[in-house]
């Protein structure tokens, strides 16, 4: 049997990120097929799956930048971004605290949020999958720098939304359940 190269590329952190991120990205291609309930459910178990495996990655050291590529087009973001929305309908929409803009609550989109997250993890899924040894390093390094300053970020707005919508599904179902059964 090969040996994985010695190489923080193919480290286990690296290949459980690409794991994960294969999953998010494989579901959210076939949204359009997925019940409400059913991804408001996926969100809310992989969202912190991926915020702890983004934590994990190794540093990177890149030592040919030119490699780095991005691949989601502006139209893919949009399609998707519009899929989402018409999903969440009026549950999108939520406020958050930034504190490093100001003291004020800024209204965000759990649409445009998570497709900002699959757009980041779109493109290192698609960098990493090249042959060269530069442009994986490229792929770790920019998912890595992305975590910190975007997706990561986006991620947690994201979550504190998804559990409550989470959980407000779940107790409209309970409502819902025909007293004496189950």
């Amino acid at each position: 049997m090969d040996q994985i190269p010695d190489h923080p590329v193919y480290s286990k952190n690296v290949l459980e990120m690409l794991t994960v991120s294969n999953d998010f990205i494989l579901t959210l291609k076939k949204v359009e097929t997925i019940e409400r309930k059913k991804l408001i459910e996926y969100l809310t178990k992989v969202s912190p799956l991926l915020y702890l495996k983004g934590a994990l990655l190794p540093e990177v050291k890149v030592k040919n930048p030119d490699m780095n590529e991005r691949f989601y087009t502006e139209e893919e973001w949009e399609i998707l971004f519009n899929t989402l929305r018409k999903i969440f309908g009026e549950d999108d929409l939520f406020w958050f605290a930034d504190r490093e803009v100001s003291d004020e609550l800024i209204k965000g989109s759990l649409a445009e949020h998570i497709t900002d997250v699959f757009q980041d993890h779109q493109d290192f899924l698609l960098l990493y999958q090249k042959s060269s040894l530069a442009a994986k390093e490229n792929a770790v390094h920019e998912l890595a720098d992305l975590f910190m300053t975007n997706w990561g970020i986006k991620l947690v707005r994201a979550m504190n939304h998804l559990h409550h919508l989470f959980f407000k599904t779940r107790d409209e179902e309970e409502d819902i359940k025909i007293p004496g059964i189950f």
